[in-house]
């Protein structure tokens, strides 16, 4: 199996099954809940804030990755401080199945001379 199948595949799966544990989560507890699980304790402001930061970090590559790719960035950064990491677990998705950005870029600016 090609490693692009298999990235893929992997992808795939991990979207899916936490798409499905977070809609599972957001049913048991709602979108509010899961935020104040969140600032329950020291440790959970610990993690929340972890995840916030990693969060952030995500989002700043997806701007970088997604401006080479000729993408606007801002619709999957605002999704992400909604949605958490299904976007950029979306975004990664579509990275496999959108052209090289150099493939695209050479087939659109080829050199008449």
């Amino acid at each position: 199996m090609k490693a692009r199948t298999v990235k893929r595949w992997i992808l795939w799966m991990v979207l899916i099954d936490f798409s499905v544990f977070s809609a599972w989560v957001m049913w048991e507890v709602g979108y509010f809940g899961i935020w104040a699980a969140g600032m329950a304790s020291p440790g959970a402001w610990q993690v929340l804030i972890d995840l916030v930061i990693a969060g952030g970090l995500i989002c700043w590559w997806m701007v970088v990755d997604a401006r080479k790719r000729g993408v606007n960035p801002w619709p999957w950064v605002v999704s992400t401080f909604a949605l958490g990491t299904l976007v950029p677990l979306a975004y990664l998705l579509w990275r496999e199945y959108e052209p090289k950005h150099q493939e695209v870029f050479n087939s659109e600016h080829i050199n008449p001379v």
